[in-house]
């Protein structure tokens, strides 16, 4: 999932700094979910990346589901 929100992020041509400010999620930790694929967080903060990249979890996750 990590690789999908840096995906997303560099779509939109936004730093992992930008978007840390647009989410409230800090640096580390989107560097590390986009570095580790073993990486885990909450629910929650899925939700602020999500909406700070215009994007739903559910299409982080799935494939097909990217808008």
């Amino acid at each position: 999932m990590g690789y999908r929100i840096k995906e997303k992020r560099e779509e939109l041509g936004m730093s992992q700094t930008k978007l840390s400010e647009r989410s409230g999620v800090s640096r580390g930790i989107i560097w590390s979910l986009e570095s580790d694929p073993n990486a885990v967080t909450t629910t929650k903060t899925l939700q602020k990346i999500a909406e700070a990249l215009g994007t739903t979890v559910s299409a982080l996750f799935f494939e097909d589901d990217v808008q």
